[in-house]
């Protein structure tokens, strides 16, 4: 502190547009720049020296804020804003690795901007074993430099999703064998930071979560399977039902299929990239994936060389038909 002003006194207050790559790169501009770039790059905004990386996750927060940094084995670590570093529109910033005291075995989970603590916002967890967990946003609220305990886990299991919300929605578990089950966020209540959650989904034998989502009003859940089939499907064909059951078939999965490899919800405007095993990235716009039942396998929407497989799913943060992104955690608390 310099006298009785901390540091942070000394930051000046405005908001910055943060990216975040898929490959873990993280920047930040301020908006007046971001939205001029924009204009100027026709939407390619966020490129950098790796072809094949790009941004996945892009909101507006105060240089004043947090950014909530969850990995695969249940920390959670706090950057604040003004601590990203600045670069510019080619550039890919710095690995979020370089700014934390990441174990060995860690890897990163989930991000979430945070304006402030406060009562009425939850954080709710799922786990790669079927497992979620609801804590309110205040039990987070004192950082330290080597992260704390976000939820407890057993060895074999680890944090797939992370969302910041008002707990009174409702949320969906999708499974590698096409599962998926949808919940009230009330069925779960809420519990310590350093606990164990409640059952959410009930697996069988092999099987594993790969998304947790929450119903988002409008949209469709996008499944893409391993060798690259994909479809749609309305939310209406998800009836509500209580916390930790078998759930229902979101995607039929075969041999020519393979299992699914990522859920997303999904509106018409999104675009979605798909990250292939042999190091190709490929966009596609949703309105173009066609809106299917649940009972299905999907049309193809990539082709793949043999041996290779769909690695990774990912909506993309960006819009080419809007100025600037909209936040993906528009709830209290965020940006």
């Amino acid at each position: 502190e310099v006298g009785a002003l901390s540091v942070e006194d000394l930051i000046v207050e405005e908001d910055m547009v943060v990216t975040i790559s898929h490959e873990g790169y993280i920047k930040r501009n301020a908006v007046g720049l971001y939205r001029a770039q924009r204009r100027g790059g026709r939407g390619k905004i966020g490129a950098t020296t790796r072809e094949e990386d790009f941004v996945e996750h892009l909101f507006v927060a105060s240089t004043h804020s947090y950014i909530l940094i969850f990995t695969t084995r249940g920390k959670v670590f706090w950057l604040k804003v003004h601590e990203v570093p600045q670069a510019g529109r080619a550039a890919r910033g710095r690995s979020i690795t370089n700014l934390l005291s990441l174990g060995a075995e860690e890897k990163l989970s989930a991000f979430l901007p945070v304006r402030e603590f406060r009562e009425g916002c939850y954080l709710l967890f799922a786990t790669r074993r079927g497992l979620v967990k609801k804590t309110d946003l205040m039990s987070y609220a004192s950082p330290r430099p080597s992260g704390i305990i976000a939820i407890a886990l057993e060895d074999a299991d680890e944090v797939i999703g992370v969302r910041l919300t008002d707990g009174a929605g409702e949320a969906i578990l999708s499974t590698r064998d096409g599962q998926a089950i949808r919940f009230k966020e009330s069925d779960v209540r809420p519990m310590g930071r350093d606990t164990y959650g409640v059952r959410g989904m009930r697996l069988d034998e092999g099987d594993e979560v790969v998304a947790l989502d929450l119903v988002e009003p409008g949209a469709t859940l996008l499944a893409v399977s391993e060798n690259g089939f994909g479809k749609r499907t309305e939310m209406d064909e998800y009836r509500l039902t209580r916390r930790g059951g078998k759930g229902i078939i979101t995607m039929r999965t075969t041999d020519k299929t393979g299992r699914v490899e990522g859920v997303r919800m999904v509106t018409d405007d999104d675009q979605i990239m798909l990250v292939t095993s042999g190091g190709k990235v490929i966009r596609l716009r949703v309105n173009e994936i066609r809106v299917i039942g649940r009972n299905t396998q999907g049309v193809r929407l990539i082709g793949l060389d043999e041996g290779e497989h769909v690695a990774s799913v990912a909506r993309l943060a960006e819009r080419e038909d809007e100025s600037e992104s909209r936040d993906e955690t528009p709830l209290p608390g965020s940006e």
